[in-house]
């Protein structure tokens, strides 16, 4: 909750923020548009295993612009995320014609054609990594590489990534000192039954992994327990966000406002969906709001953290 503070903020306040810088200002020189190269989107979820743990560091080593250290790791591996990652890395001498040789040996893969977009958009060609992106949506709905490829196909939001739904109640004692693995797998096997607070959690689990299908539905499960209950109401409405359409989360919302007029959770999350649009104003209204709802519970001091983050940016990029 802390990282997606500082993010919100900064995004809100006008920074340039993840992938999405892309595609806001092209440059007429491809060194201008992506000095550091074209940016490297894998999905990894929950995986701990040695290679994954290997892709993650090299990924990282990118990050920093350690490209031959980078390179170097991804090239012990052959799944597709390691040879993407190496063709990322050889930028600008191999990466285009890589990636469109991998991309013809896997044409139903997401992360190729994401990561092919991008190399494209860097060598100037934005109108063809654009139909990549579209395509890598299109395979990928409920991943973060459908995520990233919406982000770039909608630059006008300043938020990568979406709003995720923050419940007022605590994580169960000792599950997140759990591996991420045995974690996800506890939230599964609690969620089978009919108790909402399960679902709820299962359904921000899937969040943080980026697959917001599948998050919706463990939402719309729970919403549908408790027809009376704000906190799995406003869930659902979150869970149906998405930037090609977000009048499908604010129509659901919305109505809630008045349904629960004392519910600081709908007030908050009303706010959130309107900071990802880039509502930074109308988003603070409905912050203070949830804040004078409920001052002393997780949801208002979550309001008000956010509040402090849009009035001062830089106080929340720098917390840990």
């Amino acid at each position: 909750m802390l990282v997606l503070v500082g993010v919100a903020a900064v995004a809100a306040a006008g920074a340039t923020v993840g992938v999405t810088a892309l595609t806001s200002k092209p440059e007429p020189k491809r060194a201008a548009v992506c000095p550091a190269g074209p940016p490297l989107q894998l999905d990894l979820g929950v995986r701990t295993d040695p290679e994954a743990a290997a892709l993650r560091r090299a990924q990282n080593r990118l990050a920093r612009r350690d490209a031959s250290g980078g390179r170097a790791i991804f090239e012990r591996y052959q799944s597709i995320e390691a040879r993407v990652g190496a063709a990322i890395a050889a930028w600008p001498t191999d990466t285009l014609a890589d990636l469109e040789a991998l991309a013809a040996e896997h044409p139903r893969d997401a992360t190729v054609e994401l990561n092919l977009g991008n190399a494209l958009f860097c060598d100037r060609r934005p109108d063809e990594a654009r139909g990549l992106w579209r395509t890598a949506e299109r395979l990928a709905p409920d991943s973060p590489i459908g995520i990233h490829a919406t982000d770039l196909l909608n630059p006008r939001y300043p938020i990568p990534g979406i709003p995720a739904f923050v419940p007022s109640f605590p994580y169960p004692p000792g599950l997140a000192s759990l591996p991420p693995q045995r974690q996800f797998r506890e939230l599964a096997a609690r969620a089978r039954g009919r108790d909402v607070r399960a679902k709820l959690l299962y359904g921000t689990a899937f969040q943080k992994l980026g697959r917001q299908r599948s998050a919706e539905r463990q939402f719309a499960a729970a919403a549908a327990l408790a027809p009376s209950d704000a906190e799995a109401q406003v869930a659902a409405a979150v869970g149906r966000f998405d930037k090609n359409r977000p009048a499908a989360a604010f129509s659901r919302l919305g109505p809630l406002t008045r349904r629960f007029p004392r519910a600081a959770t709908v007030r908050f999350h009303l706010g959130l969906l309107l900071l990802w649009l880039g509502e930074v104003r109308q988003a603070s209204t409905e912050f203070r709001r949830a804040e004078r709802l409920g001052p002393q519970s997780v949801i208002g001091t979550e309001a008000k953290r956010f509040l402090t983050c849009i009035s001062s940016p830089a106080t929340c990029a720098s917390s840990p």
